[in-house]
């Protein structure tokens, strides 16, 4: 699976990152059909992705691990913030409306920007910065319309924000030793880490885990498969090539796409705010991606 989706790297990442960013998308809408505990459809769909890629990794691959011990830190660490974002973020559904709690998550890009400056001394320049703040603002824009609706809604925003904080985190972890290990061992490990802290948490909240009718284990399994497999598998895969910046900049569309489906397929309305909103942070987006599209092509023009 691994190999396969490596070779299409190089040509096409910002595909790849298109396909990811719909998955993720797709994610919100599933968790809102669903009545299940969040916290339980959250451990499941990190277990069950574990099991699915376990079927793709040869074991020679997870025994030729080479890593000492600060890495294997920096991989716990990551484990551990993917699984709180999705307690906190998955959490936020129940509180407030899908399109403002992505909004809330999109603000990551603005930490993994500060984070990147002082771990990794990237230096963003002036378009980037441009580029960014244009589909920030957007996102400010969408979410105005749901800001202090309710005292539900404001604790629903608060839990997105936290999410947004440790998805962050998670991003430029794994940046950090992308290039030491192989991307389906560490997306395995880390996987299997979140889906832990969450059992820990189903556990002390005496969550049953095994009394859902055959209807929640499919949703459990699309979970696994879809925004988990094909959403933060992908972007654990193309943080090595692209770097957590600009993955995370790709994820501000993701409450446009939000938008978009919760309205075909929960009936949530479409403010003005909501509209205008989103074409600004497409703009802004697309902006972003012309240009580091330009900066590719130039580089490899001049590597032939």
């Amino acid at each position: 699976m691994g190999k396969l989706i490596k070779s299409s790297l190089p040509s096409h990442p910002f595909i790849l990152l298109f396909i990811s960013i719909l998955s993720v998308s797709i994610s919100s809408i599933m968790i809102k059909f669903s009545n299940t505990p969040t916290s339980v459809a959250g451990m499941y769909r990190l277990y069950m992705s574990v099991f699915i890629m376990l079927a793709f990794v040869p074991w020679k691959t997870l025994r030729s691990v080479e890593m000492n011990k600060k890495d294997w830190f920096i991989v716990l660490l990551a484990g551990l913030f993917l699984g709180l974002h999705f307690l906190f973020w998955m959490e936020s559904l129940v509180y407030t409306s899908v399109a403002s709690s992505m909004v809330f998550l999109t603000l990551q890009p603005l930490f993994v920007l500060i984070g990147s400056t002082f771990l990794f001394k990237e230096q963003a320049n002036l378009l980037t910065v441009f580029c960014l703040s244009v589909a920030l603002f957007g996102s400010i824009i969408i979410a105005w319309g749901d800001i202090g609706i309710s005292r539900n809604a404001l604790i629903g925003d608060g839990l997105s924000l936290i999410g947004a904080l440790f998805i962050s985190a998670y991003l430029l972890v794994g940046q950090k030793v992308s290039r030491k290990i192989d991307v389906n061992v560490y997306s395995i490990i880390v996987f299997f880490i979140g889906g832990t802290v969450m059992l820990i948490y189903n556990l002390l909240n005496n969550f049953s885990l095994i009394d859902y009718d055959s209807s929640d284990w499919t949703y459990f399994l699309l979970l696994a498969i879809i925004p988990t497999i094909f959403g933060q598998y992908l972007f654990n895969l193309l943080l090595k090539s692209i770097g957590a910046t600009t993955v995370s900049v790709g994820i501000i569309g993701e409450p446009v796409l939000a938008i978009i489906l919760a309205y075909l397929l929960l009936g949530e309305t479409i403010s003005l705010f909501q509209f205008l909103g989103s074409m600004l942070t497409l703009v802004g987006m697309g902006m972003y991606f012309w240009s580091k599209s330009s900066k590719h092509n130039v580089q490899n023009n001049k590597t032939l």
